[in-house]
């Protein structure tokens, strides 16, 4: 099993920067790879963005060149830096673990994030 815990989410105005937080415990060596998903209100989950255990990165077009994710193994942490946020961008943002590709088998419980004026 691994527990995932999201932080780092909020009110930010257009244009704005935050940085979600996911702490992972747990049976971590079971992770293939990390994503962060969103989901807006009455939207469809979305995959916004994937770091895998060999660090390779994948990100939805809606967010590539803006958002940013990275790891920190030692820390079990991974990280969702979003710049340049626009409205939107508002949505819950969750942090998921795979233990194959493509699946995601362990869900946090979500931060929101609102981008408004």
């Amino acid at each position: 099993q691994v527990q995932l815990a999201e932080s780092g989410g909020g009110l930010v105005q257009p244009g704005g920067s935050l940085r979600l937080s996911c702490a992972a415990s747990g049976s971590i060596f079971s992770i293939y790879a990390m994503n962060w998903y969103r989901q807006a209100p009455g939207k469809e989950r979305e995959l916004v963005a994937t770091i895998t255990s060999g660090d390779s990165t994948n990100y939805a077009d809606s967010v590539k060149g803006r958002f940013t994710i990275s790891r920190d193994n030692a820390k079990k942490m991974v990280y969702l830096q979003m710049n340049s946020l626009q409205p939107e961008d508002t949505a819950v943002y969750y942090c998921a673990a795979g233990t194959v590709p493509g699946r995601a088998d362990y869900w946090g419980q979500g931060t929101q994030v609102t981008v408004s004026s």
